[in-house]
């Protein structure tokens, strides 16, 4: 069923083929035409936790479910992969359902069908949309709160890479950090999808000094995203780096190591500097869970008391998108200010690369391993381009 396919509600059921008339005189009739295939949609099932050979396509027959009240069903052309995607492979992300189960916390496509009382989303509607999981499916079936419409010129991956990355981004800083002229920010992982997010959105600010981490391959593509100072975690101490250039701090820094990262981050706040944690990245050593990294992440994880905080005027804020999935009216005010942002041309998305829903290992590996610079893309199907490649 291709995305044309869609109709107001779900598809019809198959006509029964017409009955043909027995040629007079008698002889054989003709025979019967064959049955019409099952419809069939495919869907990436996390099997069991584990390494990437757990994550397979599968292909379902049959209709799906027709929306329930307050409910749209969407045909599901992107998907963006997160890191919480990676920790949910391996048993590491509490959020994650029981396996057998769909991954995936945003999509983009267009509406199929609309439930009963759902009245501002139609079908054909262009949606992105949040949730806990079980995004990473050619149809899906979610609450119409959970969704919002595309800006116009915005693709289908763009809008697939734009919820996660740049609602986590936009309220570390602004909510949490309350970002302001002339201060400097440290982002880790800057290449990452939260870190281009949070780059484009310093940059609506003035005079915004950034310090990003990253290997140094990926250093040019920093500075021309506007990063001020690169920082090679792999062959540098970032913390002496940044002593160098900023002797007394930084005035907002971004977390998503955890363990001893935690708390290099909170000594290198300025006073009435921010720290804002909101990932255990160090968890991640492989593409299983590894014991040994597990206990030396939390053994170091960061530690201090409200006396403490008073004494040395810092502050520390713990962000989760992933348990801020009931708070629509909360999310909805924050897409609709950063849709404004992409309007104005201030902020869009980078696509690092996409993969059919086929090659999800290698789209893994390539978040895992952080060769990405952007956001990396799922799709059900083999973009046009790739499949011309595959043919020559």
């Amino acid at each position: 069923m291709s995305g044309e396919d869609a109709a107001a509600g779900a598809p019809a059921e198959p006509a029964p083929p017409a009955q043909q008339p027995v040629p007079e005189g008698g002889g054989d009739a003709p025979a019967a035409a064959p049955a019409a295939e099952p419809p069939q949609y495919r869907a990436l099932v996390l099997s069991g936790f584990g390494g990437y050979d757990k994550v397979k396509m599968q292909t379902r027959r049959g209709e799906p479910a027709p929306p329930g009240p307050g409910e749209l069903s969407v045909r599901v052309r992107a998907c963006g992969l997160n890191f919480a995607d990676l920790l949910a492979r391996q048993g590491l992300y509490d959020r994650f359902p029981q396996p057998p189960a769909s991954p995936g916390m945003e999509c983009a496509g267009t509406v199929l069908a609309v439930g009963e009382g759902v009245t501002d989303r139609q079908v054909e509607d262009k949606v992105m949309v949040l949730a806990r999981a079980g995004l990473w499916q050619e149809i899906v079936t979610v609450q119409a709160n959970q969704t919002f419409p595309v800006p116009d010129g915005m693709s289908f991956e763009e809008a697939a890479a734009f919820l996660v990355n740049y609602i986590t981004a936009y309220m570390i800083l602004f909510d949490f950090g309350n970002l302001r002229p002339n201060q400097s920010v440290l982002i880790h992982m800057a290449a990452g999808g939260v870190g281009t997010a949070a780059i484009q959105l310093c940059k609506t600010m003035e005079n915004i000094t950034i310090f990003g981490t990253a290997s140094a391959s990926k250093h040019d593509a920093l500075k021309e995203s506007g990063v001020t100072h690169p920082i090679d975690y792999r062959t540098m101490d970032y913390v002496e780096e940044v002593r160098k250039i900023s002797p007394k701090g930084i005035d907002i820094v971004l977390d998503p190591l955890g363990g001893s990262d935690t708390t290099k981050a909170f000594n290198l706040l300025k006073p009435m500097g921010k720290l804002v944690t909101y990932g255990v990245a160090n968890l991640l050593t492989g593409q299983r869970k590894n014991l040994m990294a597990m206990a030396k992440t939390w053994w170091n994880q960061f530690n201090i008391n409200a006396l403490q905080l008073l004494h040395l005027n810092k502050a520390v804020c713990g962000y989760n998108l992933g348990y801020l999935d009931e708070e629509f009216e909360l999310i909805g005010g924050v897409v609709a200010k950063l849709v404004t942002l992409y309007n104005q041309g201030k902020i869009k998305p980078k696509i690092d690369s996409v993969w059919p829903f086929e090659q999800v290992t290698d789209a893994m590996r390539q978040m895992q391993e952080k060769k990405n610079i952007g956001k990396v893309i799922l799709v059900p199907e083999a973009p046009k381009e790739e499949a011309k490649k595959a043919d020559k």
